[in-house]
């Protein structure tokens, strides 16, 4: 009957809920308000301790108050949870929505709480690495260093890194020290070529480039150790072996370095050792065999 004239049941019964509800919370207030209003009309004429009258009109009025406040919520308690279930169910859908913003935010707030790297530091994350440019709240920006992880060179491209990474994956930062690091390079032979030749001139070599800044690098890097509480490592140029597998011998060359001259000083320790001397052991074996030959 009622569908046929254009009213729904359902709206009907909900509109009824309301009014009743309305009704209910409006005899609850007038409830207190006269209680409130008799009480207090009643302190005033038959307490006649000032101090102990004032007492008992605050007592009163946050008693019938919190009276009031326990109705209502016996009253529109159904309501009430249906709202907290709505709040609920928006509040998760609103993270799963914006779960990749907060991540930034938080990688942000890591990485700023942490002090893992500051503008213009070489860092690594994954496999990003590159001279950091900017860092908002949500992204990180670097100029990319490369290819791969041993060069020092910029390819160029520019990467925006959300900060959302910094939150699962750990931070290498190759400039912690700043002005000079501990630069290390590696370079590989055969366990047959003069590996011990190269080894003395690399050395040599690396000796004559350091030699104009040593003295600085050990200053600066011993006050920075010192600074935070760390032993100062040795400075001096140094060359370590690594065998990766019985034919193979690596040369590991380390040297201090100015941060941004990491790739040049490199480079020209490499050009001057290897364009002066063959280290590959073959004129070597050639003479061998010439000695070892017999004479007619």
């Amino acid at each position: 009957m009622l569908e046929t004239i254009g009213i729904n049941p359902a709206e009907l019964a909900a509109s009824e809920t309301l009014l009743k509800l309305l009704i209910s919370t409006a005899l609850l207030i007038t409830v207190v308000v006269v209680v409130r209003a008799l009480s207090a009309r009643y302190i005033r004429r038959n307490v006649a301790s000032m101090e102990l009258r004032r007492r008992w009109l605050v007592h009163s009025r946050n008693g019938l108050l919190l009276f009031m406040l326990l109705g209502l919520i016996i009253i529109w308690g159904e309501e009430l949870r249906t709202l907290a279930l709505s709040v609920v169910a928006i509040a998760v859908a609103f993270v799963v929505a914006t779960k990749e913003l907060i991540l930034c935010v938080t990688g942000s707030i890591l990485k700023a709480g942490a002090g893992s790297f500051n503008i213009g530091d070489r860092i690594q994350v994954k496999d990003f690495r590159g001279d950091v440019i900017d860092q908002s709240l949500l992204a990180t920006t670097i100029l990319e260093v490369g290819p791969g992880k041993l060069t020092h060179q910029r390819t160029g491209r520019m990467i925006v890194i959300p900060n959302a990474l910094f939150v699962a994956e750990p931070v290498i930062n190759e400039s912690y020290t700043h002005d000079y690091v501990l630069h290390v390079f590696t370079i590989p032979f055969k366990r047959t070529a003069n590996w011990q030749a190269a080894q003395q001139a690399l050395l040599a070599s690396a000796n004559v480039h350091c030699a104009s800044y040593l003295a600085e690098a050990k200053r600066y890097l011993k006050r920075l150790n010192e600074y935070r509480g760390l032993d100062a490592p040795s400075v001096e140029p140094r060359i370590t072996l690594q065998m990766p597998s019985a034919e193979e011998v690596h040369l590991v060359v380390r040297i201090p370095v100015l941060t941004d001259r990491r790739s040049a000083i490199e480079q020209s320790i490499l050009s001057e050792v290897f364009s002066q001397q063959d280290f590959s052991g073959a004129k070597e074996k050639a003479l061998e065999q010439e000695g070892s030959a017999p004479t007619g």
